[in-house]
Formats: C-alpha cells, sequence, structure tokens
C-alpha cells in the first residue's frame, strides 16, 4: 500500500494531486467554445428583446417569479433565459422552433414568426445566450456538437 501511494504522490507537482493533474490535462484537452454569435446580432437582439420579450421573461431574462411551478392555467410561467433555467438544455434549432411558434396550447409562449423576422429572432436568442456564464455556454455548445453530429448522421432529435 505504501509502495503505491509513493508510486503515485513522486509524480505530483507540489500542491496538487493525481486528480487535479488528470483534471487539468481533461480540461486543456476539451475544446472550449467560441461564442457563434457576432457583437451587432448581441445589440439587435437586445433591443427585440426589450421590446418583445421583457414583458414576460423580465428585462435581464430572469423569468417569472415561481417559473418552475405551474400557474392557475396548469402552465409553467416564462423562465428564466439568462442560463439560470434550462434554456441551455435545447439546441439552437429547437429555442428557434419555440421563439418562431411559440409554446400554446402546451405552453403561454405566442408564435413570434408572424410578427418578427428570422434575423431578428436569432438575434434575441444570441442576446440572452450572451447572458449565459461560460461554463453554461460551453455545456450548451456541447450538447449542440452532438445534436449536430447525430443530425448529420441522419439520426433524428
Amino acid at each position: 500500500m505504501a509502495l503505491g501511494v509513493s508510486a503515485c504522490g513522486g509524480q505530483d507537482e507540489p500542491g496538487r494531486t493525481g486528480n487535479e493533474r488528470g483534471a487539468t490535462v481533461q480540461a486543456e484537452s476539451r475544446v472550449i467554445a467560441t461564442r457563434w454569435y457576432s457583437e451587432d446580432q448581441v445589440r439587435r437582439g437586445a433591443a427585440v428583446f426589450e421590446q418583445n420579450c421583457a414583458v414576460c421573461h423580465g428585462a435581464g431574462a430572469e423569468g417569472a417569479d415561481n417559473w418552475q411551478y405551474r400557474g392557475p392555467d396548469g402552465k409553467f410561467p416564462p423562465p428564466p433565459l439568462n442560463g439560470t433555467a434550462h434554456a441551455w438544455h435545447h439546441p439552437l434549432a429547437q429555442l428557434f422552433h419555440m421563439v418562431k411558434n411559440g409554446t400554446q396550447p402546451a405552453g403561454n409562449m405566442p408564435a413570434w414568426g408572424g410578427t418578427l423576422s428570422d434575423e431578428e429572432m436569432i438575434a434575441a436568442i444570441a442576446w440572452f445566450q450572451s447572458l449565459w456564464p461560460d461554463e453554461v455556454y460551453q455545456a450548451w455548445f456541447e450538447m449542440e456538437m452532438r445534436v449536430r453530429a447525430q443530425d448529420n448522421r441522419g439520426v433524428s432529435k
């Protein structure tokens, strides 16, 4: 037992355990995601969001109070879009679909496809994704890449 500990321990850098070193190597081998949107899209998206989305989702995309619980109508209130809820669990195509087509009858989100252009809807998504912390965006990006890889292989969503 002592041999195993000293053999593993002798390889570590001062102040680091073998697990920390392994985690560092793993982190260094991961591709760090670059945000897909431009600064111009974020600026345009901020205006689109303020004019159309903030009334329900909040000025900072913080969502409605008690958004996790069904309201009297049996539907969930507008969730946060700022990276603190589940929006990052959805691929870009699904986020776009929800904005364009709404979530009715299951939810209360109206369809914006008849009001906003595709570019405006994409800009609004860019704006709220710009609020996501890097670690949330990274997790979303990795999921997005898996979904795209499946789609390219002909696997349905």
